[in-house]
This record gives structure tokens, sequence and C-alpha cells, in this order.
């Protein structure tokens, strides 16, 4: 016992309990899927095999990917001009922004979501603003097509791609764009080579939890979308509550996991993922 103790840190016996209450409650779940993947309705692999067989499934998975792939390029790119704008606007313009941006996270998603059936309905405020200037003749389809859901879930994933971007830039060092300029460089080349660059972790971090995040959205289609832009994350619950096929559902959900890791991984082949999630360089 006095020689475990010896190479074993006392920390560890505090942070123990915590440990094992993580894996029974997190580890444990995601090996049961995993299990029941291979495992139901039979054993083997023929739940994986219908991915490739079965053409709705092939369109689920696309259908979610593009969606997912489109709102993360559009709140990414948004939410560095925000960025951007709160680094470099007065201390007083960048707390009304801050505070704001929190206010966001207090809303919930399904009322957001109801806000925007309200106004980009067939009568909603929307397209009857545009009738009544004369812009259009009939209203628009925003809703029960990708547009609406596009809309939805870049709203939502804006504020998520501000944080992560608003930290990368507060912590550079402005003097080295002070001195870009002082040596002739102008501001957009200062930009483009130096500032750019140098925000490139809190870019991949953004883009990373915009787009694992996008992955498991669920309300927003099946509202926005009105039941015909079916993503993975609403025919996992389709599966589960209605035609209880678990073996289905988990091999989607195993998919959608490995898929995340498999990201992770690739990123960090190219830069160092604690970079990334605000750790130290070296």
């Amino acid at each position: 016992m006095h020689a475990l103790t010896r190479h074993i840190h006392p920390g560890w016996l505090i942070i123990a309990p915590l440990l094992v209450l993580v894996v029974a409650l997190y580890l444990g779940p995601i090996l049961n899927i995993l299990w029941l993947s291979v495992t139901d309705p039979e054993p083997g692999f023929g739940n994986y095999a219908k991915l490739g067989e079965s053409d709705a499934l092939i369109r689920i998975v696309w259908t979610t990917v593009r969606i997912c792939i489109i709102t993360t390029l559009f709140s990414v790119t948004l939410g560095y001009s925000i960025a951007y704008a709160m680094v470099h606007c007065h201390q007083r313009q960048k707390n009304y922004m801050l505070t704001l941006l929190l206010v966001s996270f207090w809303i919930s998603i399904l009322v957001r979501t109801f806000s925007w059936l309200m106004l980009l309905g067939r009568k909603g405020l929307v397209n009857a603003t545009l009738e009544d200037i004369g812009l259009i003749a009939e209203p628009i389809a925003f809703m029960r097509n990708e547009l609406g859901v596009l809309i939805g879930m870049i709203h939502y994933m804006i504020p998520y791609a501000v944080l992560p971007l608003l930290v990368s830039m507060q912590s550079l060092d402005m003097r080295v764009m002070d001195a870009s300029r002082n040596l002739g460089a102008s501001g957009s080349q200062t930009f483009w080579r130096i500032y750019l660059p140098l925000t490139t972790p809190g870019i991949v971090a953004s883009t990373l939890l915009v787009f694992i995040l996008s992955l498991g959205f669920y309300v927003t289609p099946a509202v926005l979308g009105g039941g015909k832009v079916l993503m993975v994350a609403e025919y996992i619950s389709v599966q589960l509550l209605v035609t209880l096929k678990l073996g289905t559902a988990a091999m989607l959900a195993a998919i959608m996991l490995m898929g995340v890791l498999a990201m992770l991984w690739v990123m960090s082949r190219f830069m160092k993922l604690s970079t990334v999630f605000g750790g130290a360089a070296r």
C-alpha cells in the first residue's frame, strides 16, 4: 500500500470518485450504443451495411453533412466579423455587445425556432413587409425547406462561433500589428498576412464547435423543415420512438461519434489541439 501511494499523487485520490462517475455515466452509455449497433436486431455488422445499401440513409447523412458545412461556413464568417468588431471597438460598446451575445445563450432554442416560424411564414412579418413595399408579388417559401433550416441554425450558432474567436483575438499582441504598419504594410496586408494567421487557432476552434453542435440539431430542422428536411438526429429519434429500430439508431449515433473523433484526429495532424482549446502553444 505504501509503495502504491509513493507512485500515485494524492490529488488522484480526490478526483478518483469523479472519474468513476464520469466513466459510469458517460463512457458506459457510449459503449452501450456501440454494443447495440452490432447486436440489434442480430449480431453482426448488418446495421452498418444498411448505410451503403439504403439510398434513404445515404441521402439523410449527406443532407446533414451539407447543412452542417454551410451552417459552419456562414456562422464562422459572421462570427469572425462580430468578434473583430468587438475587439476593436470602445470598451463601453464592447460591454454592450458582449451582454447581447450572452443574453442570446439564455433564450431557449424552441423559442428562437418558433420566432423564426412567425417571422418567415407565408403570412409572417418578412413576407408581409416585402409585399407591402412591392418587392415581391407573392410570399417567398422560407419554411419547409433547407433555406429556413439554415437561417434558424446559423442564427443559433453565431454566438457559439463568436466566443472562441473573441478569446483568440483578445490574446493577440497588438504591437505586432503596429510594427507591421510601421514597416510600411497596408491595413489589408497586415490583416491577411499577420492578423488572420495569428487567429487560426480561434477559427479552428470555432469551426469544430459549430460543426459538432450542428450535427446534433433536432428541434430546428423538425420545426422549420416541416418534415421535408430530415437530418440524422431527427431520424435517430424516429427510429427510437416510432419504428423501435434500436440497432439502426445506435449505428447512426456511432457513425456521428466516430466522424467527430476522426475530424479531431485529422485536425491534430496539422496543429496542436491544446492551442485550439486555449492551451499553451508549447
